[in-house]
Formats: structure tokens, C-alpha cells, sequence
């Protein structure tokens, strides 16, 4: 039981060993080897991938054995596996260090030495007994030790790696007591809560995207999901003259994998605008795009518009002045000023 204790895994001689742990388990619960069937049964699973059922007997011997070193670091086992879950800030691995955690140990101890000191000489002052130079050196001597004891805290603390953030274990690079040198990546860890979805905008499009702004994102499955801009670029992307723009998906149940495609559509102000056919597009004598139109006076005269987008139905433009008549046929037959009589069903 005692190397069970210490972390070192028992090999099961096969998968009737796991069951039959787990049947003894079960008829008694309290029996005299119980933690080594515990720590069997947690073994037993993990070394078989199956996971749930590892998490459930490390939580059982976590309850039952609160001392169990074992038990204490299953759950950075249990971390520390791919498709782990890992919390923002939860310790995932811890560095060998036992000289710097025994100054840890000493600088704790040479703290509490020095409160008993400061708490005689306090109690010498206000009896008359020292002198208040005393009372200073004490203060000085324990304040000296507090700091000691940060510096020594973290320097063991720089032996723990933590977390920077929640999220899903994706890679793990090292295995149980191997060597590493230092900076070299351990595991990689996937933040999929909210999960970004990147695209890139034009530069004539730049003005209407704005941040917190929402985005419709389709995804390969068909999935249609509405998410907020986080961040638009204010540089372009030297190869293709586009700023990239990111949007945040929210993502609870990390259903949604890292590295999917997924079609963007951004949502600019609305404007007033109208679909015309193609065929109507005309061009100035300024080489400006534009629509012949008929105001109530009966009189032709040339709009300038803007191309918003191109759907099926056709050039969706703005710039059309309203309570205007658009001319969709013979737009190229007349000039500014000339009177138009207006055909029904062919004109408008």
C-alpha cells in the first residue's frame, strides 16, 4: 500500500484484476487494504483511458484518505491527460525542488521566531522594561523575516506551474518523471470558452464593422450562431490589404472544436437602400455609377449610388433619393432635364 501511496501505479494483470478490485470494493468498503484498492481502481481506469470513472475513484479516495499523497495529486493527474479539463490558476505540474522548498520551510520557521520575539519586546516596552530602540530592532528583525519568506515562497512557487487560464488539455509533451530543460513546452492548453472565429474585412468595409457589434457565424454543419466583434484591426494584412477581425463565439459546453471554417456575416448601420437589376446600372458623363430617375415633374435626371452588395435578386444600392421613380428600361435614351413620359408596367 505504501508505494500505491507514493504515486507508483500497480499493473494490473488484466481487466478481471480491475474487476475483481472493484467487486471487493463493493462488498466492503472498509476493509483493511481499502486504500490500496482505491488507488487500484483509480490505476486500473486511468491506465485504460477510462477517464469518468478515474475521476470518480479519485474523488472517493480524496473523501476517504485526505492525507493519501496519491490522492491529493490524482486530480493533476487526471488534468494533465488530452481532453483533461483544467481551471484558471490550477496547479499542473510541480518541479523538483526540495532545497528551495526547505528555505521555504526555514524562512517560515525564522519568521514565527521573530513574531514571539517582537510580541516579548512589546510586552518588555510597555512595562518599562526595554527601551523603545528595542521595540524597533524587534520590528525591524520581523519584518526583515516577512520578506525573507516572500522571497523564499516565490522561489517555490516558480517550482509549480499553473494554469494562466481555463480550458481544454489538447497536448501533453512530457511524461511522469521526465527531465526538462527549462522553456520547454509541456503541454498545450486550449481556451474554447468563448472561441474565436477570425475573418478579414475589406478596407471599404472597414468603417461599418464596429467592436461589440454582432456577427452571424455558419458553421460547416450548418450551424448558425450569433457572436460579438471583439477586436478589429487596425492595420491591414500586408499580403492581402484586409484587416482581420475577430469575433467571440460562446462556447459552454466546448462542442465546438478549435480550427473549424465558418462563414462570417458582419452587420453594419442600416441605410436606406433598394435592389435594382444589373441591367440598369448607367454611367455619367463624369464616369460616375448611377440610375436614371423620374422625380414628379416628370423630368430625367441622373442619381449617383453606391453598391452595397450583390445578391441574387440583384445590386443592392444606396443613394437613391426618395419618392423618385427608377427607370428600368431606355435609362441610356435620355439626358438630365429631358420630360419622360412614364409607361405602366414598363416604367416606375
Amino acid at each position: 500500500a505504501s508505494d500505491l501511496e507514493n504515486g507508483a501505479r500497480a499493473p494490473l494483470a488484466s481487466w478481471q484484476a480491475l474487476q475483481a478490485a472493484m467487486s471487493a470494493y463493493a462488498a466492503d468498503a472498509y476493509l483493511l487494504n481499502a486504500r490500496a484498492v482505491v488507488s487500484r481502481l483509480f490505476w486500473g481506469n486511468f491506465d485504460t483511458e477510462n477517464f469518468p470513472e478515474a475521476r470518480r475513484w479519485c474523488a472517493e479516495g480524496r473523501r476517504r484518505f485526505e492525507k493519501s499523497v496519491l490522492f491529493r495529486q490524482c486530480s493533476l493527474y487526471l488534468m494533465m491527460t488530452k481532453g483533461g479539463m483544467v481551471s484558471a490558476g490550477a496547479e499542473v505540474m510541480e518541479l523538483e525542488g526540495p532545497e528551495t522548498l526547505a528555505q521555504e520551510q526555514i524562512a517560515r520557521i525564522a519568521l514565527d521566531q521573530k513574531e514571539r520575539d517582537l510580541g516579548v519586546a512589546q510586552k518588555l516596552f510597555e512595562g518599562g522594561s526595554t527601551s523603545e530602540s528595542n521595540l524597533t530592532n524587534a520590528r525591524s528583525a520581523r519584518d526583515a523575516a516577512q520578506a525573507e519568506l516572500n522571497r523564499a515562497q516565490a522561489a517555490a512557487d516558480r517550482l509549480r506551474l499553473k494554469a494562466p487560464f481555463g480550458g481544454v488539455v489538447d497536448t501533453v509533451s512530457v511524461e511522469l518523471g521526465e527531465w526538462v530543460q527549462t522553456g520547454v513546452p509541456v503541454a498545450t492548453i486550449l481556451s474554447l470558452d468563448p472561441i474565436l472565429v477570425k475573418a478579414e474585412v475589406s478596407e471599404v468595409d472597414l468603417s461599418a464593422v464596429a467592436v461589440g457589434s454582432t456577427a452571424k457565424v455558419r458553421l460547416v454543419n450548418g450551424t448558425e450562431m450569433d457572436g460579438t466583434i471583439r477586436l478589429v484591426a487596425r492595420e491591414a494584412s500586408a499580403q492581402t490589404r484586409t484587416f482581420p477581425v475577430e469575433i467571440a463565439l460562446p462556447n459552454p459546453r466546448m462542442s465546438l472544436p478549435s480550427g473549424m471554417t465558418a462563414e462570417v456575416s458582419l452587420y453594419a448601420q442600416p441605410v436606406r437602400a433598394v435592389v435594382v437589376p444589373r441591367s440598369i446600372i448607367t454611367l455619367s458623363d463624369k464616369g460616375e455609377l448611377g440610375l436614371r430617375i423620374v422625380g414628379a415633374d416628370n423630368l430625367a435626371q441622373f442619381a449617383a449610388v453606391q453598391i452595397i452588395d450583390d445578391t441574387e435578386a440583384g445590386l443592392v444600392v444606396t443613394g437613391v433619393p426618395e419618392g423618385v421613380r427608377i427607370v428600368t428600361a431606355g435609362q441610356d435614351l435620355v439626358r438630365d432635364g429631358e420630360a419622360v413620359e412614364v409607361v405602366p408596367g414598363v416604367g416606375q
